[in-house]
């Protein structure tokens, strides 16, 4: 004859393995439960920090060729009045 489980007729007790099995998830889960808010404070502040970090990269890239071609709008304009030589009242 048969042993049944708690689950009813026909199902076989589970071996020692499947109850440290499910021990083990109920464990497992439980501190998921306990832990799931201090989790996502983490998860939301690592976000936070990796968003600012690049947005302050790509500011900064910004900034940089902004600078970059005003110092070559200054560049070209310098070329100019060295071309066209000093401004004196004989040839202005």
């Amino acid at each position: 004859m048969e042993e049944t489980g708690a689950g009813g007729p026909g199902k076989p007790l589970p071996t020692a393995a499947e109850k440290q099995l499910l021990r083990r998830r109920r464990q497992e889960l439980d501190y998921w439960k306990n832990n799931a808010a201090r989790l996502g404070r983490r998860n939301l502040l690592t976000g936070l920090t990796i968003g600012a970090f690049v947005v302050g990269m790509f500011s900064y890239t910004i900034l940089s060729v902004k600078q970059e071609r005003i110092m070559e709008e200054l560049d070209d304009e310098a070329k100019i009045h060295i071309i066209r030589g000093p401004r004196t009242g004989a040839n202005s």
